[in-house]
């Protein structure tokens, strides 16, 4: 093979053998010189057996990202696994929902990819500057897979720094004229892409949302950090007697309150605050039976962990104390770098501060459209448990 190749370490190859996406800089024993970073490369075992292929970056930690295993080409690969993602989505979702996650990362096989779609339009997430280098690629099978209205991209994350990439977020086809309304298993919102966090919508909790609406009946629900308040719309179709969403920003509470409006609740067992949820908690007299906890990532790195993990504590220890026996906690991380078995920790020292018996009804049931490949674990941050705290 004459063309230039990155070649693995004797006994470094097992990874990629078992399908993991990931080469790191110890496991590579050549790199041909003057490659263009973001460049595609046949991957070689030492004994000069063809892996697949990765796009490079020496500049980051992870040097690698596999983008096909085996003989196929790189970019049948990259068309191979969106058709079948978009297939998959097909199964999952019937005309009561119109919103999900299309590509999810390694968990499709597309290493720094996100694919959203929110009815006729499609957002998208590029983290890594291979897949950058691959975006046209994408957007061309997109168009002819999905036929959005609006293709946009909204690419603000702190591994684009490290990839050499600056954020950037605008449409790449069409035109946003205000909030996209969207189904979600029969409930209506909006969602105000070019202003929003993440994509537009927390589309990982759907599961949870609906367990939301089986628990709420006859209770006094506080849903924190509430975004646009779709815990809310839920626990008000399940029964809540009101539903309190408080977050800081209070232009997603606006945007929550239309949400209300919308699905044709009774808008009177609805408040919303703008306040911050630490002090919030720390209120007298609260009257809370069930409190929901989505916080943002208190960990953006490996170094905030420490701190992440007092604020988690902080924050569960004051919901569990204003709780009364018989009452429902519950709580996520969306912070990679706390894994299940830490956060669990966590949630353990804080009922152990708060002084309250608590017991796990359920773990976080992940969005069906946010598969985790199997040879890939990393893929999986959200966690989450439905608490009953006596």
């Amino acid at each position: 093979m004459n063309e230039p190749v990155l070649v693995l370490h004797k006994g470094k190859d097992k990874a990629v053998r078992n399908r993991h996406h990931w080469i790191f800089s110890g496991a590579v024993k050549r790199l041909p010189s003057g490659i263009e970073q973001g460049a595609l490369l046949p991957v070689m075992s030492a004994e000069g057996e063809l892996l697949g292929h990765a796009y490079i970056n020496t500049k980051c930690s992870i040097l690698a990202r596999m983008v096909s295993f085996g003989a196929e080409p790189p970019l049948e690969a990259v068309r191979r696994n969106i058709e079948r993602a978009w297939v998959l989505r097909g199964r999952l979702f019937g005309h009561d929902t119109n919103a999900f996650r299309v590509v999810h990362g390694e968990g499709d096989g597309l290493p720094g990819l996100v694919v959203d779609k929110y009815a006729d339009v499609c957002v998208l997430q590029v983290a890594t500057l291979g897949m950058e280098k691959l975006k046209p690629h994408v957007l061309e099978i997109l168009r002819g897979l999905i036929r959005p209205r609006v293709i946009y991209e909204k690419s603000s994350l702190p591994l684009r720094h490290e990839e050499g990439l600056a954020d950037f977020e605008g449409a790449l086809q069409g035109k946003l004229s205000g909030p996209v309304e969207i189904v979600e298993s029969g409930q209506r919102f909006l969602v105000d892409i070019a202003e929003s966090q993440k994509t537009g919508f927390f589309l990982d909790q759907r599961e949870m949302r609906r367990l939301v609406a089986l628990f709420s009946r006859g209770r006094l629900v506080l849903n924190a950090f509430a975004y646009t308040g779709a815990f809310s719309v839920y626990a008000l179709k399940g029964g809540a007697l009101r539903v309190d969403a408080v977050d800081t920003s209070a232009p997603a509470l606006e945007l929550g309150r239309r949400n209300i409006g919308l699905n044709g609740l009774d808008e009177s067992k609805a408040r919303f605050e703008a306040a911050d949820v630490f002090a919030f908690l720390r209120r007298k007299n609260l009257d809370y039976d069930f409190i929901i906890l989505d916080p943002p990532a208190f960990a953006k790195k490996k170094n905030d962990v420490i701190p992440a993990c007092r604020g988690y504590k902080d924050i569960n220890r004051l919901a569990m104390l204003s709780l009364p026996p018989g009452g429902l906690l519950m709580t996520f991380s969306c912070s990679h770098f706390v894994d299940e078995t830490l956060f669990r920790k966590v949630l353990f020292q804080a009922a152990r501060e708060a002084d309250r018996t608590v017991k796990i009804l359920q773990k976080h049931r992940m969005a069906l459209d946010h598969p985790v490949n199997i040879y890939h674990p990393e893929s999986e941050y959200l966690k989450g448990f439905l608490l009953h705290v006596d």
